[in-house]
């Protein structure tokens, strides 16, 4: 029987169990026994992607839960921890010949041993292995066909980003010029977009689109993830839900107003004012520091045609943490009430919440469920902000 579960699937992994680097930008306590605690017993997630776990050390701890039968792997891939499944994956940058840039994808793969293999292969072509999105040296075709090749899934990542990502960098316009397109099973939108946005470009409309948290923090855990029906979450399942076969699919993306990104308006990063696409230099400051905005770019790619399929609802949600007056003791005062943070974003009503919190931020909550939030648009790098409702 297909059942609805919570994903999110590029979350990060700040340090290792013996305290040394991953991800070197993330938090210190996004830790492999952290992420799967968060997932499972605060956010209410059934399917994670942890996309650091071509690092050894990270294999090494995921053993040792194994060994103390705190972790098992699944016949149809995946590694189960309590009520939440992982995919094990990794997030690799790209820059041949043909990328014109630095482009980031993420990979997931069945099992451990598939990611011990992929880790042995990419060895010999990353300077250091035990880092997160780290420079591989070599065609990113070559790169797609190795992980085909590992029985793997190969998804872009947040595509419309300006830095790091597949056209956000003003040089690519088409996927093909990069990748082969038939060895593509997803897309991640990324924060600054939403479905709309992206079925602007003609060539997306074959893939289903992912709505990721890429996760620096526990607390970003699940900022972004989608709804999926399957029969249970492992890696078999996911894999057929991207190709929406047999009824499995993707049912419902959540994600953040593309208003509340970063990287949605264009805007001088100096001043931060806003200011057209084509502007060269502020007329605010009269600095060169613009940085194109992701709606803009979208605008110039655009040659929307009609959509052969039909898409998810995708639903405008933001994170608890990101409610004016909801700050960490309100958030465990619920968490202790209504066990999870997809159960209060979901399902409480707006009297019970009012039994806990004020009456003020329950309708908070349930407006932000309706998507009646107001929000300030964000741009060059500055997150977009929640004012009120309407």
């Amino acid at each position: 029987m297909l059942k609805n579960y919570y994903a999110d699937m590029h979350i990060h992994i700040g340090r290792d169990q013996n305290d040394n680097p991953v991800k070197i930008s993330a938090s210190n306590q996004l830790t492999l026994t952290n992420i799967l605690k968060e997932a499972s017993r605060r956010k209410g997630l059934q399917l994670i992607g942890i996309i650091d776990c071509h690092a050894p050390s990270v294999q090494k701890e995921m053993k040792n839960l194994m060994k103390q039968n705190l972790a098992f792997e699944l016949e149809e891939g995946g590694i189960q921890f309590e009520q939440t499944t992982i995919l094990l994956g990794a997030e690799i940058e790209l820059y041949d010949e043909h990328c014109k840039g630095p482009i980031h994808v993420l990979t997931f793969f069945p099992t451990l041993k598939d990611i011990e293999d992929f880790t042995k292969w990419l060895k010999k072509r990353m300077t250091n292995i035990n880092l997160s999105s780290q420079r591989y040296y070599g065609s990113a075709i070559d790169l797609q066909e190795k992980v085909k090749e590992l029985s793997g899934l190969f998804i872009p990542a947040h595509v419309f980003t300006p830095f790091k990502s597949l056209y956000g960098k003003g040089v690519t316009r088409s996927l093909s010029e990069v990748f082969d397109p038939t060895l593509i099973d997803a897309i991640e939108l990324g924060l600054s977009s939403d479905t709309s946005m992206a079925d602007e470009i003609s060539e997306l409309h074959t893939y289903s689109y992912l709505t990721n948290s890429d996760a620096h923090s526990l607390a970003k855990i699940a900022r972004e993830y989608q709804e999926i029906r399957m029969k249970k979450p492992s890696f078999n399942e996911f894999k057929r839900a991207l190709k929406e076969e047999a009824g499995r699919k993707i049912n419902k993306n959540f994600g953040m107003n593309p208003k509340l990104g970063k990287y949605y308006s264009t805007v001088c990063t100096n001043c931060f004012h806003k200011v057209s696409y084509e502007t060269t230099i502020c007329p605010h400051c009269e600095s060169k520091k613009i940085v194109k905005g992701v709606s803009d770019r979208i605008k110039q790619l655009s040659n929307q045609s009609t959509i052969n399929r039909s898409r998810p609802q995708y639903i405008y949600q933001v994170p608890l943490e990101y409610l004016p007056k909801l700050g960490p003791k309100t958030l465990e005062k619920l968490l202790e009430n209504f066990q999870t943070e997809m159960n209060i974003i979901h399902n409480v009503s707006i009297e019970d919440l009012k039994m806990v919190v004020s009456d003020q931020l329950a309708s908070l909550i349930v407006h932000m469920r309706e998507g009646k939030l107001v929000i300030e648009a964000g741009g060059g790098g500055k997150y977009g902000r929640v004012r009120s409702s309407k």
